[in-house]
């Protein structure tokens, strides 16, 4: 509705300069906003304040000469009127707002998608949990982020991709080998000293004890260099088996797992570190090589190299965004813990000395899930490996509950999780109101066939039985899911969706209540049912991009 109104404007504005009412020759951006008050109109546009310098007129003059091109704008509004000091105010008609529900049942399940993205390579990183230990919910919260932002990229134009970062080289995973090989010889009946800098949870005697069953004491004769290196691998590779298993379980599936120990096997940290040399964006001090990150908006400069000849993880890290960048995407998107809202600036310093636009990395802040039980809170210790993994909290209130609780608030914003609110079958629950908003017009659709009835097909309805201020309002809301979808893309914020859906399905059983969608009227009930299914299929495309389902019954 936006695009038709703005081109409008814009032919007006066209003939304004053909016709020399005006003289300028400017076309600027056309801004339409949605005004505060509905008395207000349906749009509004300031474009004649924009054009009241080049024009060296009164907005308010400008503004008559556009409403004189305008014309009746092919019955697209019913009325046009100039407010305060310039202001164009548009009052769509009745039939343009229904004519979207024509729009919806045309497309479909592709209806709200676009191409804004143009095809731009997009890469969406997240998760990327250590191997070290299975899920818990903060993860869950990161991978639910990241899924619903890659997918809503897709469904607006971009060519997304995701990808899991495997942290599988560095001190985590000498701690994971030695771990585990203490356990498996405890197991097997030594006594043996388990510090406290070791995983603690009881995973790791689970593990162990798989080594037991497949290998006996044969690996007491290893050397404890060969014991170790055995036992992170093992461990590694089963962790990260039941972390994609597990993601699984969540709806989540990865494009490519990327492991960070194939960036130093195939040399790339070390030709990064040379790069930086080259370049001269590096220094050595006491021994250690420093990459001058300040020059680039860093607070201060950031080791790459230390001085025992180890390198860090951002060397890594630099290593692994260059390659990413290289292998042709337009922009990278992490999505990253709250905590490590520190490493951002370092990250795109580093990529902008090494000429690339720091917009060209974008990081999404996942903040921590505060888990409760109905209202008290759940005790979460890693510190003592007793914590709840998102596995749980799947199998305890189920998938959609799960990633749509994830959702609702921004990513960088604290959630509270309540287990018992997230498996109540009534109002209180919110993905519970929304796929009971659906399952409630499939329930309509039923009992339309049980009368003999059916859901009327493009053309087949009159959108002058549809009276209501109600279903007016309903139809200007579905208007307003294509470009939802493009501003929660662009700001990576599927919370927006969320909302979104809250409200839909609050003004769906608003009017459900209040009205009789089967009457005895014959062509009203057609029109009330070819608009409560376009809120059907609007609802089903927007839970479909949060991965969550939309039922049938309830």
């Amino acid at each position: 509705m936006k695009n038709r109104l703005k081109t409008q404007i814009e032919q007006a504005l066209r003939r304004c300069y053909d016709q020399g009412r005006l003289h300028s020759g400017e076309i600027p951006e056309i801004v339409l906003e949605v005004p505060a008050h509905a008395d207000h109109g349906d749009f509004a546009t300031n474009l004649a304040m924009l054009l009241a310098r080049a024009e060296k007129k009164a907005p308010r003059k400008i503004a008559e000469e556009l409403l004189l091109a305008l014309g009746a704008g092919d019955g697209l509004w019913r009325q046009v009127e100039i407010a305060g000091p310039g202001f164009i105010n548009f009052f769509l008609a009745n039939r343009c707002w229904y004519g979207v529900l024509d729009d919806i049942t045309r497309a479909g399940a592709d209806f709200g998608r676009s191409q804004c993205g143009a095809g731009k390579k997009v890469q969406v990183e997240f998760v990327s949990a250590n191997p070290t230990g299975p899920l818990h919910i903060g993860h869950g919260r990161g991978a639910a982020t990241g899924d619903a932002v890659a997918a809503l990229l897709a469904h607006t134009g971009y060519h997304v991709e995701r990808e899991y970062y495997i942290n599988d080289a560095g001190n985590q995973m000498q701690t994971l080998g030695l771990s585990l090989y203490l356990r498996y010889r405890e197991l097997l009946g030594e006594a043996v000293e388990f510090p406290a800098t070791c995983y603690q949870g009881d995973y790791i005697r689970e593990l162990a004890r798989i080594v037991v069953n497949q290998e006996g004491r044969r690996l007491l004769d290893l050397g404890e260099d060969d014991a170790l290196r055995y036992f992170a691998r093992f461990g590694g590779d089963r962790i990260l088996a039941g972390i994609d298993e597990d993601l699984q379980a969540f709806g989540v599936r990865f494009d490519r797992w990327y492991s960070e120990q194939s960036l130093y096997d195939r040399g790339e940290v070390a030709r990064g570190i040379e790069l930086v040399r080259e370049r001269q964006l590096a220094y050595e001090q006491e021994g250690a090589l420093w990459f001058r990150t300040t020059a680039y908006g860093d607070d201060k400069d950031r080791v790459l190299v230390r001085s025992n000849g180890a390198t860090t993880y951002f060397a890594s890290d630099v290593a692994y965004h260059k390659e990413k960048l290289d292998r042709g995407y337009d922009m990278v998107i992490d999505v990253w813990g709250a905590d490590h809202h520190g490493y951002v600036p370092r990250m795109k310093a580093a990529l902008t000395g090494l000429g690339r636009s720091p917009e060209d990395l974008q990081v999404i802040l996942v903040q921590l899930v505060n888990l409760l039980r109905g209202g008290r809170p759940v005790a979460m210790s890693t510190r003592s490996g007793e914590f709840v993994t998102l596995r749980e909290v799947i199998d305890e209130v189920g998938r959609d509950a799960c990633r749509f609780f994830f959702l609702m608030r921004r990513s960088d914003s604290q959630l509270d999780f309540d287990l018992e609110l997230a498996k109540q079958q009534s109002n209180d629950n919110p993905v519970y109101y929304v796929q009971y908003a659906h399952a409630r017009v499939c329930s309509i659709n039923r009992a339309a066939v049980e009368q003999g009835l059916r859901v009327p097909e493009l053309g087949e309805v009159d959108f002058d039985r549809l009276l209501l201020s109600d279903e007016l309002a309903l139809a200007k809301y579905l208007a307003q899911f294509p470009e939802t979808l493009v501003a929660a893309a662009q700001s990576f914020a599927p919370h927006r969706v969320v909302f979104y859906l809250q409200e839909l399905a609050a003004q769906f059983h608003s009017y459900y209540n209040r009205n009789r969608v089967i009457s005895e009227d014959l062509e009203t009930t057609r029109a009330r049912l070819y608009l409560v299914n376009c809120v059907r299929i609007v609802l089903h495309n927007a839970l479909r991009l949060l991965g969550v389902s939309a039922p049938e019954k309830m």
